[in-house]
């Protein structure tokens, strides 16, 4: 990453593009309405993606070590696309339209996000809200863990988290904050105490430090993964998929 550039500012600079890699991930950025640019594919057996082009599309083709080359990922991939970048939405849109939502907090780490948006879309979230330092869901390593997903999860940015908190409990959510510290409620034992019909925010922080302080003393319930001893964390991606079901699978439609 470039000194002194935030995940947000990256955003703003990459074009206004994203990449799909993948015949799944371009086949779901097709899917979630996105425009395509280009597309490369296999010049021996073209994807079937590539044959849905719009004619203004050029797809390219080429082999396998030119496509190992191109992604630097060791691996040929049927296709590779360049898609416009969806907008950003509104924090206040993406509150007021949403039933459940996941909030991060300095999760610097693509594949993190990835995963997290994975999860999240499992369990009925709505969008993600990121704050300046969290990673773009659209990274190349987020779209691959999310297997595409990311694609049709709405997104926010926002300077800082406690600062959207007031607009979360005027629209009726409850926040809740994952920490480990021992103060904290048994995460399940607050999932069993919310309404079926309750509006969620969970809220996630960095791996390494956590919630700032400032954002565990602003939301309504500082939750808490229940570990055997010794053990004080887990993964933010695989904390994230706990929290989920704690907190929402009672949501889900049996």
């Amino acid at each position: 990453m470039a000194k002194g550039m935030t995940p947000a500012d990256l955003e703003r600079v990459s074009a206004g593009h994203f990449v799909a890699e993948g015949d799944l991930v371009v086949e779901r950025a097709v899917a979630a309405g996105c425009a395509p640019v280009a597309l490369l594919t296999d010049a021996e057996s073209p994807a079937a993606v590539a044959t849905t082009m719009p004619d203004h599309v050029p797809v390219f083709a080429a082999r396998a070590e030119a496509r190992r080359m191109l992604t630097g990922l060791g691996v040929a991939l049927d296709v590779i696309g360049l898609f416009e970048r969806p907008p950003v939405m509104a924090v206040e849109d993406l509150v007021s339209s949403s039933r459940h939502l996941l909030i991060a907090e300095d999760v610097d780490n693509p594949t993190n996000i990835g995963a997290i948006a994975r999860s999240a879309a499992a369990f009925g979230v709505d969008g993600l809200v990121l704050d300046r330092n969290s990673a773009d869901p659209l990274a190349r390593r987020a779209l691959r863990v999310s297997m595409g997903t990311a694609l049709h999860m709405r997104h926010s940015r926002v300077d800082g988290i406690p600062s959207i908190v007031p607009l979360l409990r005027a629209h009726g959510f409850v926040v809740c904050g994952l920490t480990p510290h021992a103060s904290a409620a048994d995460i399940a034992e607050v999932g069993r105490l919310l309404p079926v019909s309750a509006r969620v925010a969970i809220v996630l922080g960095s791996e390494r430090e956590g919630l700032s302080p400032e954002t565990l003393a602003a939301i309504d319930h500082a939750v808490r993964i229940p570990m055997a001893p010794g053990i004080d964390s887990l993964n933010v991606a695989a904390a994230a998929a706990v929290a989920c079901h704690s907190l929402l699978a009672r949501t889900l439609p049996a």
